[in-house]
């Protein structure tokens, strides 16, 4: 049986706020909780995508400190946009 969309959003967004480092469960549940709303299907696809990279590498694309490969380079962009410039 497919999830529904309620579902897969309560889902991931458990997904984003127990990541095991502090830092990307706040990053990520600010982005989650500003963007969910709007994804569509195949963003949430990415975002899942995305859930399922280590959060070393997640929070050196997110500061800049190295670039994401090419498939999460959208996605990191529109997570840096979200955030916060102090972050």
């Amino acid at each position: 049986m497919a999830e529904d969309r309620e579902t897969r959003l309560r889902r991931l967004k458990i997904r984003s706020m127990r990541r095991g480092t502090k830092e990307m469960d706040i990053i990520l549940m600010r982005y989650f909780g500003a963007r969910h709303e709007a994804m569509e299907e195949a963003a949430l696809d990415r975002y899942e995508a995305l859930l399922e990279e280590s959060d070393q590498d997640l929070y050196a694309w997110v500061s800049g400190q190295a670039a994401p490969p090419s498939r999460h380079e959208a996605m990191v962009a529109d997570i840096r946009a979200v955030l916060p410039a102090a972050e």
